[in-house]
């Protein structure tokens, strides 16, 4: 039913979960260490960014004015998670010399994709605009992104940005890992039950699709464990980026899967932090 899968295959490519039954102990970690975080990095937490419910963010500040900012999407196939599972995510960027922008989106299926993607561009539009209350620069914002944040995080690279009355360049850099970039799988799978994509918002909301508007370098990174699907989706969004003279960088990381490969931000020492460290110049 779509490319050699049949649907009991498709489902199974998609499923993270039933693939790495450790899932959950990966998750709480994770969560346990975001905790941690949180009480050892002064930030402000539940900070509204837009009107709708959902859209909070927390905001790690710099250590001393004017340093770069991450803003970080979460994954959860836009149907789950919350930014306060991710806040490990902050301490080595944060303490590193970035401001780290933690940010929340309404999820399926109280939204659509569309309003998704549009509060994530929201997010972008208020931190350049606030980001220097707390010590960021708002000329070098990065953006990074795992799983259905990484597809979010290539939605924003795509945009243009001076429609929002924002520099076309507002986006300086993004790391986007293990993410979806072709929508049509997902439209065919039993995800859809939450998400419910049409044909509409495949052929408008996939990167694959769009072109790249304000010439930011990308890595594109994903786990070398992971499904065949989530390996060919990121080879296939490198080579259409290339395609389009996007300096963009493809980056598979040995040993890490789908989870293992967003608990290793965790670690300023793992290739996956360097890489984006090194992308922000820090």
């Amino acid at each position: 039913m779509y490319l050699h899968y049949d649907q009991a295959g498709l489902d199974a490519q998609y499923n993270m979960r039933a693939r790495h039954p450790d899932f959950q102990q990966i998750m709480d970690a994770g969560t346990a260490e975001s905790q941690r975080v949180r009480t050892a990095l002064p930030a402000e937490w539940d900070v509204a960014y837009g009107d709708a419910p959902g859209q909070e963010l927390e905001v790690f500040r710099a250590p001393a004015e004017g340093g770069p900012v991450l803003l970080f999407i979460h994954g959860g196939y836009w149907r789950a998670m919350d930014k306060t599972n991710f806040s490990f995510v902050a301490e080595h960027f944060a303490r590193a010399g970035a401001a780290v922008v933690n940010i929340n989106y309404a999820l399926a299926p109280s939204v659509d994709m569309t309003e998704i993607v549009r509060q994530v561009r929201e997010a972008v539009g208020w931190t350049y605009r606030n980001i220097s209350r707390y010590g960021g620069d708002p000329k070098r914002i990065y953006v990074s992104g795992h799983s259905a944040g990484g597809y979010l995080g290539g939605m924003c690279v795509t945009h243009d940005w001076t429609a929002e009355g924002l520099p076309a360049d507002v986006i300086k850099g993004a790391c986007l890992i293990s993410g979806l970039y072709d929508l049509e799988p997902i439209r065919l799978c039993n995800i859809n039950d939450d998400v419910r994509l049409t044909p509409a918002h495949v052929q408008a909301l996939s990167p694959l699709h769009l072109p790249v508007t304000g010439g930011t370098p990308v890595i594109l990174a994903v786990g070398g464990d992971e499904s065949e699907e989530f390996l060919r989706q990121t080879e296939a969004q490198y080579r259409a980026w290339l395609s389009q003279g996007v300096r963009a960088a493809h980056l598979v990381v040995p040993g890490t899967n789908h989870f293992t490969i967003i608990s290793s931000l965790g670690d300023r020492d793992t290739m996956l932090s360097r890489y984006m460290r090194g992308q922000m110049n820090l």
